[in-house]
């Protein structure tokens, strides 16, 4: 499988246990003190830890680290809205789709040498 199919499908899966890392405990454990919450996001963090860092390795192969981070700012986004509007509960707001186009040009700008 090529290096950047393999690194899209790890940073893919590093992102879900990032995120819920990150955004969970809002809902999960809002009633629990910040150090609860602190401590089993870091669990959760070690799981992200474990796909992101060879996922970035094996990115690396054939990308440079600017497009790296530019492709984990379109994955992130890509599994932060599903999580918002379905897990959170959050409204969907025209402001993801205005982000979305921004990291859209990011996504040309820092990956044009490779598409022309």
């Amino acid at each position: 499988m090529h290096p950047v199919v393999v690194s899209i499908l790890l940073l893919l899966c590093s992102n879900v246990f990032m995120t819920f890392a990150w955004y969970a405990h809002l809902k999960d454990l809002n009633h629990k003190p910040w150090l609860i919450a602190a401590l089993v996001s870091w669990g959760i963090a070690l799981f992200e830890y474990l796909l992101q860092v060879p996922a970035n390795r094996i990115g690396f192969t054939v990308l440079s680290v600017g497009q790296l981070k530019i492709m984990q700012e379109v994955i992130t986004l890509t599994v932060f809205v599903p999580f918002a509007l379905f897990y959170l509960k959050e409204p969907l707001k025209w402001d993801y789709l205005w982000a979305g186009l921004c990291i859209l040009g990011a996504v040309y700008f820092i990956f044009r040498d490779k598409l022309g």
